[in-house]
């Protein structure tokens, strides 16, 4: 494609563009200066193009000049809550939190993370398309060699070695992946860096299945695959400044750029769109905060008949 026509940019979309693996070569291999990938692959992604292409033949091939690094905003184009509903929404529901600032609520989380809890982060608008992105996540610290089992088992409802994603500070990324690039759609799949990685001993080597899957691979185990690889989110101060900020806050810390960043939901259900949702999923699992916004909640100060049983409704496979 490239040789026939010349061209040095590619754009992506459809369902084969969720195929991160294949997305991260196609970039190593140098083919093309630059790819950007719809982070709606697939059939929503197709509705919008379409509408955007009747629209465009509709106003005579005129096309407005992004505004901002991203036109599509970091993909945060969904539902959003101010402090003041949530706040309402969630004492509804029968919720106890306090109410902080933008500084003190992103202190509280780093230092949560630091200290090993997971934490469920809905923060401005929710995301569109199939990845949570910093939105509507569940985020913990990727350093912990018993991170990975725990948020599977005792958060998410499945299988415990199924793997995690990393949300990197953009500026950090080549220090502990084999990129140097945007991936701020969480759609491209990088190596851990080799003095991030940790080999296997000879006894580790002989270990089997699940087992051996659990040996940590390097410095962040809790993202690493059993390749090396990790799909790959680099965040923008510019698309997601209270995110960046977290990160930042948590690096600060620990030393450590980049989170565990799952989406926010449990096995079988959609990601958590509002407060309510929010709230439900924090209540019936092992989640130890919720942040919403600037509105925070501690498990511990939950009323235990507000539980909700998901792991009656969704037994593993």
């Amino acid at each position: 494609m490239a040789k026939d026509t010349g061209e040095r940019n590619l754009c992506l979309a459809g369902g084969v563009a969720l195929n991160c693996v294949a997305n991260g070569k196609l970039l190593r291999e140098g083919i093309f200066d630059d790819i950007w990938i719809q982070p709606a692959a697939g059939d929503a992604g197709g509705a919008v193009g379409a509408a955007l292409a009747v629209h465009h033949m509709m106003n005579g091939g005129e096309r407005p000049p992004p505004k901002g690094k991203d036109a599509m905003k970091g993909a945060y184009l969904g539902p959003d809550f101010s402090d003041d509903e949530i706040e309402q929404r969630l004492a509804a529901a029968g919720a106890v939190f306090k109410i902080l600032d933008d500084t003190d609520t992103i202190d509280l989380a780093a230092r949560a993370l630091a200290d090993g809890k997971a934490i469920g982060w809905m923060n401005g608008p929710m995301e569109f398309g199939p990845r949570a992105l910093g939105g509507r996540s569940i985020i913990a610290d990727p350093r912990s060699p018993t991170m990975q089992k725990l948020l599977n088992l005792k958060v998410k409802y499945r299988e415990s070695f199924r793997p995690f994603a990393p949300s990197v500070l953009r500026e950090h990324v080549s220090e502990w992946f084999e990129m140097d690039t945007d991936s701020p759609y969480m759609l491209l799949v990088a190596d851990v860096v080799d003095g991030c990685r940790r080999p296997m001993t000879d006894e580790e080597k002989q270990l089997f299945g699940i087992e051996k899957l659990n040996v940590p691979r390097s410095d962040i185990p809790a993202i690493t695959h059993v390749d090396y690889s990790a799909r790959v989110q680099t965040v923008h101060a510019e698309t997601n400044p209270k995110y960046h900020a977290l990160i930042s806050a948590f690096r600060d810390l620990t030393g450590c750029p980049l989170v565990v960043n799952t989406s926010f939901n449990v096995r079988g259900e959609p990601i958590v769109c509002t407060p309510e949702d929010a709230f439900r999923c924090f209540m019936g699992t092992e989640l130890d905060m919720l942040v919403c916004g600037n509105v925070v909640l501690q498990k511990a100060d939950q009323d235990p008949a507000l539980k909700s049983n998901y792991n009656f409704e969704y037994e593993l496979d």
